[in-house]
């Protein structure tokens, strides 16, 4: 599948454990159009090994998240009775109790592969039964979208590569910064330091339609 980036982030309505502990069934994105920015990230399996060493890292950033008015919502193609179950045990026995962001339900399997965070596709053997040609689980993509729903960085890491919080805060600075003032952010930069002046149509179209 091409890049999202650029493109409208793909809209769904899924099952979803919100607050900790609640599910609720219609859970969306579009509730924060407008609103606010997203980060919404994918990972591969509840009741993992590093899985949970991100679900938790992203909770002990989540303030610096909001502080910026971005939403964190993690996915999954497990259920949401499984994430419920998950968030039930502590964190010393390799549980994710503590985390307060939405936890979707991707249990068709429809929104990692939107998503093109799928792994494994349907395909028919010789004998025209269906197969999977991969575990149908979902790699760790991750999803920086502006508050007009628009997908403006995308990262899939492999299974066994966890992502860095502190990187994708710092792409949200970046982002926010471009929106704020028009300036483009090299290399390295970081929140704080200068951005850079350019004369892109591509600048210039985007700041026109936002």
């Amino acid at each position: 599948m091409s890049s999202l980036v650029g493109k409208k982030a793909p809209a769904f309505k899924a099952g979803a454990v919100i607050n900790g502990g609640e599910i609720v069934s219609d859970f969306t994105l579009e509730s924060f159009v407008g609103k606010r920015h997203v980060l919404f990230f994918f990972y591969p399996k509840d009741f993992t090994f590093v899985c949970p060493t991100e679900l938790h890292a992203f909770q002990e950033k989540l303030n610096e998240f909001k502080a910026r008015n971005c939403e964190v919502v993690a996915c999954s193609t497990d259920t949401e009775e499984s994430h419920w179950g998950w968030l039930q045990m502590d964190k010393k026995n390799g549980g994710i109790k503590g985390i307060t962001y939405p936890i979707v339900a991707d249990t068709t399997k429809t929104i990692s592969l939107s998503y093109g965070t799928l792994c494994g596709d349907y395909d028919a053997d010789e004998q025209g039964q269906i197969i999977a040609t991969g575990p149908m689980i979902a790699f760790r993509g991750l999803y920086l979208i502006d508050k007009n729903g628009i997908v403006r960085h995308q990262l899939i890491n492999d299974f066994p590569l966890g992502r860095n919080v502190d990187e994708a805060l710092r792409m949200l600075d970046a982002l926010q910064f471009f929106e704020q003032n028009g300036e483009v952010c090299p290399a390295n930069w970081s929140k704080g330091k200068d951005g850079m002046k350019a004369d892109h149509q591509g600048v210039a179209a985007y700041l026109s339609a936002h």
